[in-house]
């Protein structure tokens, strides 16, 4: 906006819009609204836009900085555009004879669609609606308008229900003996009128206004007060719609739509928003008013049948179609009228979009000439591309929506409940599609995890363990659902009452979160040649390395068609949890001795080695981060007396012993106890056998031809002496097992270290003198910076974020003012003692886009994540690139 703007709009609460003069234009959305912008521009591009004008967000901020009161001299300066708005349309606000009627809408900065109110047909009156039946020389119609508008007003301006009005309508339609509301003749439409305002009446005990001017100050101000009715504030919640003043409001010349045959209305996209061809795409009513066409009174027909209809008006839309995208070189978002074979063109905007269609209407456009690459690859979504990579429930399906929870991991899945990890596997391998269903899972639920179609847990949040090791197989998987009560005993849900067996069908969506009843079809996840094109592009224009969290040689797979190149995290401990493993890691941790742990350990080692020959195949020529044991053992042991039962007599202890041992495994606060580096600096023997199984595995597939690039991770370091201590070990067990192995060539294996305590961020300079590369383990500095529980967060964390305290969950999106800043201040003070030192992240937020971006901006080298967020953090971490490259 020009410096004139700017000194124009702070003493300027009124924009006018119409053919003739537009005072605002599409670069002043932060003030006029997204609607009011776009309006303006319409119509100063010759677009048949009905004139009217826009009222400011600010002036929204200063209503509510104002108690809810409208700012002094916003009345007059309304009437002087009344006024002009008369003289332009040769109508009288308010008159008997000729009466102007206008429309009242919302419209804030970023279109927020259905979430705030609308009046129509405002300034009828007793008097004015005569006038409109003679003016239009149609009775019904003026009538229809006049309890349209009663209607409207009463439920958005005066909070009376929907329902008592829909009842009398109900009652009126049954004595007139007709079932549609169209089917009503000017005489039941009089007398709806009456029941109508008698309903207003009772319900608000006053008339209804019969001064237009009073209406529209009325409707001005529940505009202004939809800005924070519940359902717009969890919108902006939910799209994460952070800082704006409030909505304009839009006054605008009503155009009807509902005059009679030649008149009709719609709303259409100007590309297919489902699949994103180019064809034009939506729907349309004849005589009809907009309301009709979003409510489902009445069936719309497809916008291609207009050419059957009236063909002049609907090349009328395509040439509209053609000018609003050259214009605005993207898909738009149109609302059309038609009165008496006239077309009015009442709104565009950015068309909102599946991610197949976001993609391939990007990529078009690119070979349209419409647009570059840069804005391509800007304008899609990083997280909408994950409807590209897995499967998602079709479209138009009904649903039964039992529970709403958290969307952990997307996409869709559907089976029978069950309710533990035993039972999971043995209804799996019965060749049955189940759901596991915990209050809260844990390491030892893995393989029903892993052979679940979906998991649900009614505690917990995103970043929980049912979350993480779900994202990191591509598992769809809702946390959180707080209003599932789980009966594992009796094998039920109840919710709300009802009650869900094994024997009820259940599915889960991952996008939304939503638990569902029954089966619902599915549709496959597929590449399209644009998908393949606009990730080229990406590829080309980033400068982070995009790694993933891998464990399996399946997991490192998919991660590499999905275009990973290399694994920045390889959790051990999963590889742990295997029938006969698992056996000889709880004879580890079981033992009383150092003797009797290596001897259980020799078991572990082939499996491990095993493990790591198939990750390092996989990923051949790209370097595979190997994070040695991180979790406390208590983990790897069964805490119920049953289970401790079973494997003191299948191992050979006592129950006693078993007991004895988890007891002393126990700690108040396992999360920051014995765990990670610590556990290797008590228990070497654990390091010892891990690391020969990496080096030998690595040296098994080099010797096949295939070039394996380990790289070791010492996790939990917050002392460089720590670190110092285990890298001699390392460096040892290295040396043990290249002689060991007769091997003759150099190994060169990074050691480094994971930075996840905020000590380690503070004293980076020193750890670095020991370390080859950082990563970030995000998930746990987040943790012990704020100093939350991320699996206990979602007691408080709702309304944290509800009061303002708090904007984004920040095991989510990276907390940039502090966590970031212990990221910043650990690369400078790592890169400045050795400049070549290696910076990554490798915590869930290696898959947030908006946290890429913070990333790319720090100076990290690479980023990790799970396998199926790695298009996305491609995409991401490209529009990262363009940004800072624009910045500078």
């Amino acid at each position: 906006m020009s410096g004139r703007s700017k000194r124009m709009s702070a003493s300027k609460r009124v924009f006018y819009f119409s053919n003739a003069h537009s005072e605002g234009n599409r670069g002043m959305r932060e003030l006029l609204g997204s609607k009011g912008a776009n309006l303006a521009e319409m119509a100063s591009i010759g677009l048949p836009v009905p004139p009217g004008f826009t009222i400011t967000t600010t002036t929204c901020a200063d209503f509510y900085a104002n108690n809810e009161q409208l700012p002094v001299g916003l009345h007059d300066e309304i009437l002087r555009y009344i006024r002009r708005l008369e003289r332009e349309t040769g109508k009288r606000f308010g008159s008997e004879q000729n009466p102007l009627l206008l429309s009242v809408r919302s419209g804030a900065a970023v279109s927020m669609p259905g979430m705030m109110d609308t009046i129509l047909n405002l300034g009828l009156s007793d008097l004015a609606v005569v006038g409109l039946a003679s003016v239009s020389g149609n009775r019904r119609f003026a009538l229809d308008a006049y309890r349209r508008l009663i209607n409207m007003f009463g439920n958005v301006v005066m909070g009376v229900a929907h329902k008592h009005f829909e009842a009398e309508f109900n009652r009126i339609k049954r004595r007139f003996k007709v079932s549609l509301d169209s089917e009503l003749d000017a005489d039941g439409l009089e007398e709806l009128i009456q029941a109508y305002q008698q309903v207003y009446r009772k319900n608000t005990g006053e008339d209804f206004p019969q001064d237009p001017f009073d209406q529209l100050e009325k409707a001005i101000i529940a505009v202004f007060r939809s800005w924070n009715i519940p359902r717009a504030v969890a919108y902006r919640r939910i799209h994460e719609i952070f800082g704006l003043q409030g909505t304009a409001v839009n006054v605008q010349t009503m155009v009807f739509g509902n005059m009679g045959d030649d008149s009709g209305t719609g709303v259409a996209f100007t590309r297919d928003p489902t699949i994103g061809v180019n064809e034009f795409y939506g729907e349309f009513l004849i005589n009809a008013q907009g309301e009709d066409v979003v409510s489902g009174i009445r069936t719309p027909q497809p916008v291609v049948n207009m050419k059957n209809w009236k063909p002049e008006i609907y090349a009328q839309l395509l040439k509209a179609k053609q000018t609003l995208e050259r214009h605005y070189q993207e898909m738009q978002d149109i609302e059309f009228t038609i009165e008496r074979d006239k077309l009015y063109i009442l709104q565009t905007r950015t068309g909102k979009r599946t991610g197949t269609a976001a993609v391939k209407i990007a990529v078009d456009m690119v070979r349209e000439r419409l647009i570059n690459r840069k804005t391509a690859l800007l304008r899609v979504p990083p997280n909408d591309l994950n409807q590209l990579l897995l499967p998602s429930f079709a479209h138009h399906t009904k649903r039964e929506v039992l529970a709403t929870g958290l969307p952990a991991s997307p996409g869709a899945a559907s089976g029978y409940p069950v309710f533990t990890a035993d039972e999971a596997v043995e209804r799996a391998e019965a060749g049955v599609k189940v759901i596991l269903v915990r209050k809260e899972t844990s390491p030892e639920d893995i393989q029903g995890m892993n052979v679940a179609q979906g998991i649900l847990t009614s505690t917990g949040g995103t970043t929980s363990h049912a979350a993480v090791v779900a994202r990191g197989w591509g598992k769809c998987c809702v946390t959180g659902a707080g209003k599932l009560h789980i009966d594992e005993r009796r094998k039920t849900i109840t919710i709300q009452g009802r009650r869900i067996t094994g024997k009820d069908m259940i599915s889960i969506d991952g996008t939304s979160g939503e638990v569902m009843l029954g089966d619902i079809p599915k549709q496959p996840p597929s590449f399209s040649s644009e998908f393949l094109t606009l990730m080229e592009w990406a590829d080309k224009a980033r400068k982070l390395v995009i790694r993933t969290n891998a464990d399996t040689p399946a997991d490192a797979q998919v991660a590499r068609d999905f275009g990973a190149r290399g694994i920045g995290l390889c959790r051990t401990e999963h590889m742990f949890f295997g029938e006969n493993r698992i056996l000889a890691m709880r004879e580890m941790i079981l033992s009383e001795n150092e003797d009797s742990r290596r001897k259980a350990l020799k078991k572990l080692l082939p499996y491990q080695r095993r493990d790591f020959e198939g990750i390092f195949k996989a990923m051949q020529g790209l370097p595979v981060t190997i994070r040695l044991i991180d979790p406390p053992l208590h983990e790897f042991l069964p805490q119920d007396t049953h289970s401790q039962e079973v494997i003191a007599r299948g191992m050979g202890f006592t129950t006693a012993h078993v007991k004895r041992r988890v007891e002393q495994l126990h700690e108040v606060n396992p999360m920051l106890g014995h765990r990670g580096c610590r556990l290797t600096v008590t228990f070497p023997e654990i390091l010892e056998m891990q690391v020969t199984a990496i080096v030998e595995a690595a040296i098994n597939c080099r010797r096949k031809g295939i070039r394996a690039l380990p790289e070791i991770m010492i996790p939990l370091v917050g002392v460089d002496l720590e670190l110092v201590l285990l890298r001699e070990q390392v460096v040892a067990t290295i040396e043990q097992v290249r002689q060991k192995k007769k091997y003759r060539g150099k190994l060169d294996i990074p050691i480094g270290t994971m930075i996840e305590v905020p000590r380690a961020a503070l004293t980076a300079d020193r750890i670095a003198r020991h370390a080859d590369f950082f990563s970030f383990g995000t998930n746990d500095l987040t943790q012990m910076t704020f100093g939350y529980s991320r699996d206990d967060i979602g007691t408080f964390l709702p309304e944290y974020m509800a009061k303002g305290i708090i904007e984004k969950n920040p095991f989510t999106t990276l907390d940039n003012a502090g966590v970031g800043q212990l990221v910043v201040m650990a690369v400078q003070k790592g890169k400045g003692h050795k400049p070549h030192l290696k910076c990554g992240i490798c915590g869930e937020h290696g898959g947030d886009p908006e946290s890429i971006q913070f990333f790319a901006a720090a100076g990290l080298d690479y980023v990790s994540c799970s396998p199926f967020r790695v298009p996305v953090a491609r995409l991401a971490a490209a529009q990262a690139a363009l940004r800072n490259s624009q910045s500078k």
